[in-house]
């Protein structure tokens, strides 16, 4: 069986969106896209190339555009992205010019494919496909880079109607910028309690 593993650039509000340029995703009116770019920084980069390493991809069908525009054009620096499978989840789109692109249309072809042979499957960005994944307790791990700003609106990583699940902190770093880098996995059930002297 293979793992889901959610991997996103977040503000401390959730807003996961635009982050790589102005340009990434303007929809709604998105205007801050690129706020990530001010924290780049070496350790920063050290952590990312393990989050790059190939794993095949699991997309929803807006991610899954702007990957297919840019990433062709810019393989020189995410190794391996041209060869790994390309999965998208969309109602609508039945092929591409990317190599190793297949497609989904419902829950059930992801349920198959998570209990598949083969590679792991990574989500970037993606906010729709992460929320309709979370009502349905397909993911496994997250592994998160929380950015030291506040955006107010734009998309968010979380929705309301997730299945309550408990995740453990398998590995975190603190860049010199501020960005808190984070590997949670899934790890049983909810449990609470009463916080207080007995």
């Amino acid at each position: 069986m293979r793992k889901i593993i959610v991997l996103s650039f977040i503000t401390l509000d959730g807003v996961m969106q635009g982050p790589g340029g102005p340009e990434e995703d303007t929809s709604n009116g998105f205007k801050l896209g690129g706020w990530t770019a001010p924290y780049g920084d070496e350790e920063l980069g050290k952590v990312m190339q393990k989050q790059l390493e190939p794993a095949d991809l699991l997309l929803g069908r807006k991610t899954f555009d702007i990957f297919a525009d840019y990433w062709p054009k810019h393989a020189q620096y995410w190794p391996g992205i041209m060869e790994v499978n390309k999965y998208a989840f969309s109602n609508t789109l039945t092929e591409s010019d990317w190599d190793n692109s297949h497609f989904l249309k419902t829950v059930d072809d992801i349920k198959r494919l998570k209990n598949s042979e083969g590679r792991d499957l990574k989500i970037w960005g993606s906010s729709e496909l992460v929320k309709l994944l979370l009502k349905h307790d397909l993911i496994d791990e997250f592994w998160l880079n929380i950015y030291p700003i506040i955006l107010g609106n734009g998309k968010k990583l979380f929705g309301n109607d997730a299945i309550p699940k408990e995740f453990e902190l398998a590995e975190s770093h603190i860049t010199p910028k501020g960005v808190i880098v984070t590997n949670y996995k899934k790890s049983g059930e909810v449990k609470t309690g009463t916080v207080g002297p007995e």
